[in-house]
């Protein structure tokens, strides 16, 4: 039974695209309806691939953006922020649209993912387009968690913040902190313009000896920079997960 569950994920088949929502000038999500779904955790991406008219295929990774439960059952969610010169993100941003066939294969990965049982609170970092699979994170926590969470989002500006109805949504209960922090242009009233540094770390951070698990998601710099931070400040790094994309967006 696992041996056919394992093969199921690891099969191409085709998904159908159900609805696309705007997030930002360069992103969106792309709601998908996967016949015989399997389910997956908070956390975890899939394949999509392309085939041109001519044969040549490409495909890339990307972080699945909803969690999943029985009700929500074969409907899945990705979204995909333009990568320029991209061979994959292009067409998923700007051409996919409500009907369109698209091919998939997952779900994958079991390291970065958060799971309702697990103990202790929840840390997430994310930078850019690595709010994603935090966000999946998220909706799962606000269903079965029953642990403080907290999100540092670091953006380069206002209009580039993906999901701002649901971070809205959330800021304003008492479930999650979210913290956004805007390293090139700030709204009105935020005074602090900047990287995510040791100080932001000390002060929206939880502590190391609060025994956080925490999840860092982002462009490999951004990774590599905060989980030193997070060492440097006296996190066990045995409790920092990281996850990391490179120039064709896909998880690393």
């Amino acid at each position: 039974m696992e041996r056919t569950a394992i093969r199921r994920r690891l099969t191409w088949q085709v998904a159908t695209v159900i609805d696309v929502r705007r997030e930002t000038g360069t992103a969106r999500t792309i709601v998908l309806d996967v016949p015989d779904w399997p389910g997956h955790l908070a956390g975890q991406h899939l394949d999509v691939r392309l085939t041109a008219e001519d044969g040549y295929r490409a495909s890339r990774s990307y972080s699945l953006a909803s969690a999943w439960s029985s009700s929500s059952s074969n409907t899945i969610e990705l979204t995909v922020e333009q990568v320029p010169g991209g061979e994959v993100s292009p067409y998923l941003v700007d051409v996919l649209k409500a009907g369109d066939p698209l091919e998939i294969r997952g779900p994958v990965g079991g390291w970065f993912v958060w799971k309702p049982e697990q103990e202790g609170p929840v840390q997430l970092i994310g930078g850019g387009s690595g709010v994603v699979p935090l966000r999946a994170m998220l909706q799962a926590h606000a269903v079965a968690g029953t642990t403080p969470a907290r999100l540092l989002y670091s953006v380069r500006r206002p209009e580039s913040v993906i999901y701002v109805s649901d971070l809205k949504e959330l800021a304003a209960s008492d479930d999650v902190d979210v913290r956004l922090v805007y390293t090139r242009e700030a709204p009105a009233g935020e005074p602090r313009v900047g990287r995510i540094d040791a100080d932001v770390i000390e002060q929206y951070a939880f502590k190391p000896e609060d025994g956080a698990t925490t999840y860092v998601c982002g462009p490999t710099p951004f990774v590599e920079a905060v989980a030193d931070l997070l060492v440097a400040a006296g996190h066990d790094p045995a409790r920092v997960r990281t996850e990391r994309f490179g120039p064709t967006g896909g998880p690393r």
